[in-house]
């Protein structure tokens, strides 16, 4: 896959995934989204230490992770180096899928480094609930038949507070709740 594209399920939505680590690859998402280089790309983890790799984790975020993930949750956390400004937009935080699909898992896993979570599909298209709706240009599809469809929730964990709401917002948001007291 290196700075190819994978058209590939989560347990939400069909996900681009691109070496999250590569310029040309984060360059091939972007295009092949029609996506505007000032919106940040969400990235795909294998496990908690992936996680660490990318980006700083604290005490609290270190427990959402645990209660949470993997999951339908995006985590946003302040980006390590080793992160792209491409990817962050600029903003220094970076938004991590950690998905509970066991070939995302495996995809990620094998590659051995993160990759890019964002829909495959154009931007502002329907979400890519099944392999025919991942209308954007790929090198490779894996189809997992449909799939839930719920997008999942966005969480900034620095600020505490819920960007998107999505899959299980009631629990993120008494989790969230807990720590602001």
């Amino acid at each position: 896959m290196h700075d190819g594209l994978v058209v590939y399920p989560t347990d939400t939505l069909y996900g681009l995934g691109g070496d999250a680590l590569s310029d040309e690859a984060i360059l091939k998402v972007f295009e092949a989204k029609g996506r505007e280089y000032h919106k940040p790309i969400s990235i795909a983890v294998s496990d908690p230490d992936m996680i660490g790799a990318v980006a700083y984790v604290d005490e609290m975020a270190e427990e959402f992770i645990d209660e949470f993930l993997p999951g339908p949750v995006t985590i946003i956390l302040p980006a390590r180096r080793i992160i792209s400004t491409r990817l962050t937009a600029g903003t220094r935080k970076i938004g991590i899928r950690y998905p509970d699909h066991e070939i995302a898992l495996e995809l990620i896993s094998r590659y051995d480094t993160p990759i890019t979570a964002t829909s495959a599909n154009l931007s502002g298209g329907p979400d890519p609930v099944s392999i025919d709706l991942c209308n954007v240009p790929h090198d490779y599809a894996i189809n997992a038949g449909p799939l839930s469809g719920t997008p999942s929730t966005v969480v900034d964990l620095e600020f505490r507070e819920i960007v998107r709401a999505g899959a299980d917002i009631e629990s993120v948001a008494a989790f969230l709740s807990r720590w602001s007291c």
